[in-house]
């Protein structure tokens, strides 16, 4: 989700300043330049902030001096964002001695990082699954139906003291439903 929202973000931006509105997978399709954005991997963690800034600083000069066009801002943005995420992917599965890879979420739709993640995929021995584009979206339903377990299953926070981070670890939450043998819904 977060790779789609910045995808928006940087999309957005230059929708503004070339008064042109477009989906940005399908006019990353038609970019035919590679504009060299920021790549910052370190480890298993990447760093968005330096390609947005970059974009938003640059883009308008480029677009206007015709050094590329909104398709080729696009191509080159997918490109980039797409290879810091095969390659943290990669060290993970090396790190985990894991051979196989599931695509999910709403950037999972995108047949360009589909393609990128098979290559590395078949690099290594190993296979791509990716989830039917029906289900392979940023889905609301399924936030609400953790929701619903973790109520069904007695644990409730008063309003007061809900509260989001974006440095959310999935891996250091309690799920204490999924500790149940039968957990009710």
């Amino acid at each position: 989700m977060l790779l789609s929202i910045m995808i928006a973000q940087d999309v957005r931006g230059i929708n503004q300043r070339s008064h042109i509105c477009f989906p940005s997978h399908q006019l990353a399709k038609k970019g035919e330049k590679f504009i060299e954005l920021p790549y910052v991997v370190k480890g298993m963690d990447v760093s968005f902030s330096g390609i947005l800034s970059y974009i938003e600083a640059t883009a308008e000069e480029k677009l206007k001096n015709n050094e590329c066009t909104p398709a080729d801002l696009c191509f080159s943005l997918q490109e980039t964002l797409f290879a810091m995420l095969v390659e943290i992917t990669e060290r993970a599965m090396a790190h985990c001695d894991k051979k196989n890879v599931l695509i999910v979420g709403g950037v999972g739709c995108n047949e360009r990082l589909q393609q990128m993640m098979q290559i590395m995929c078949s690099e290594r021995g190993g296979k791509l699954f990716a989830t039917d584009d029906r289900y392979c979206i940023d889905n609301g339903a399924m936030i609400a139906y953790t929701g619903l377990l973790e109520y069904a299953n007695g644990a409730s926070t008063p309003m007061e003291e809900s509260t989001f981070t974006q440095r959310f670890r999935t891996d250091e939450v309690l799920a204490t439903w999924r500790e149940k043998e039968s957990a009710k819904v």
